[in-house]
């Protein structure tokens, strides 16, 4: 059995309305002056936790977060610069993993001699002084409670990973009732990210049964609850399980993490500005079978977690698993083929160049996925 260390916040919170609790949560007892970033639909949401820590005579900085799409680089370093000078001692993230990740940052590097460019990769961060609270509004990164931080890189047109232990938050606040308003469309595509991120884990070289646990249990979840979810917004049972799926999922990315689903996802990204969990949900059917050979009982087990209950080969269930996320992903509205959203068979060779360059998880993928590999993947899904 591999070693493994697995990284958590040292406090996870989950109910309905706990944001309301937020301000009176003790890690914020010796905190003086406190940076919130928040996404703009929640901006009312905080308004309680923002009050009750101005009448404990506490210095709130509420910033909307305007960035449209994935952050880049100038755009993070952008927000790092306007609020540098507030020198919080704690920073709350409100919002989907676009906004947590640019807190972790925040975080991490406000009043840091370090440079963003400094710490991309795995282990450069040399620490982080500023407490660091990270409440999701979005079923999908499980940034909350993972080491990593993504953002765009606009030299290479590719997303660059910031990966630290000190980017795990000291808490996270799982509010349910924050996730209401999400609309469908998003809802799915995140939904479909969080069940990658656990498929990913439980299929990877590194897999673990540390993690595998996580991992099960948020296939799980997800799969039976995300069309729910869909289909009503103001399912809160169904809301809740897509939100703690989502949270075992960031727990596996920290040990474990994601594998070629999302290194070729990179370029969709990165180059075509496709939504991240878009991309993952067109390209992960057809990267589990190419990856089926490698480990069918590993891949068997995915489908019965999905509720396949079929007797029969490792191979014939695991394909059957296989149809059940494609089943799932439509019946969501989700694209199934990439020549659905604009991508054309000429750019495929470009869009494998930059996954070959995602090596830190492509060293991850059950099946080695070659150049040429990952343009027949890719011309599957025209």
């Amino acid at each position: 059995m591999n070693s493994i260390t697995l990284l958590q916040p040292e406090k996870i919170v989950f109910g309905e309305n706990m944001i309301n609790e937020l301000g009176n949560d003790a890690i914020l007892e010796g905190s003086k002056r406190i940076l919130f970033l928040v996404a703009t639909p929640i901006l009312k949401a905080v308004e309680a936790a923002v009050k009750s820590l101005q009448d404990k005579n506490k210095e709130v900085n509420l910033v909307e977060y305007k960035f449209v799409g994935e952050p880049t680089f100038a755009q993070f370093n952008q927000l790092l610069n306007e609020h540098q000078a507030f020198n919080p001692d704690c920073v709350i993230g409100v919002g989907g993993g676009s906004v947590l990740d640019c807190a972790k940052l925040l975080a991490a590097l406000i009043n840091s001699t370090q440079k963003l460019e400094d710490v991309v990769g795995i282990g450069f961060l040399k620490g982080r002084n500023i407490k660091l609270i990270c409440v999701p509004t979005t079923s999908g990164t499980g940034s909350e409670v993972s080491p990593n931080a993504i953002l765009l890189n606009e030299d290479t047109q590719a997303k660059s990973g910031i990966i630290s232990p000190f980017l795990v938050p000291d808490a996270c606040y799982l509010d349910p009732v924050l996730t209401v308003s999400l609309p469908p469309k998003l809802t799915a595509e995140t939904g479909i990210d969080a069940l990658s991120h656990c498929i990913e884990a439980y299929t990877n070289k590194f897999a673990h049964p540390l993690v595998d646990t996580y991992a099960l249990k948020g296939i799980q979840l997800i799969s039976e609850n995300l069309l729910k979810a869909y289909k009503n917004g103001n399912d809160i049972e169904a809301r809740s399980a897509l939100l703690v799926g989502s949270m075992y999922g960031g727990l596996c990315l920290g040990p474990v993490n994601t594998s070629a689903v999302h290194a070729l996802s990179y370029g969709l990204g990165g180059k075509f500005h496709i939504a991240h969990g878009l991309s993952n949900a067109i390209l992960m059917p057809e990267v589990l079978r190419f990856n089926l050979s490698a480990n069918p009982k590993r891949h068997a087990e995915i489908a019965r977690a999905l509720g396949i209950t079929w007797n029969g080969s490792d191979e014939n269930i695991a394909a059957l698993g296989i149809e059940k996320i494609e089943a799932l992903s439509e019946a969501c509205g989700i694209p199934q083929k990439l020549s659905e959203i604009g991508i054309t068979k000429e750019v495929l060779p470009e869009l494998a160049d930059i996954a070959m360059k995602v090596t830190r998880l492509l060293k991850n993928n059950p099946r080695e996925v070659t150049r040429k590999d990952a343009i027949n993947i890719y011309k599957k899904l025209l």
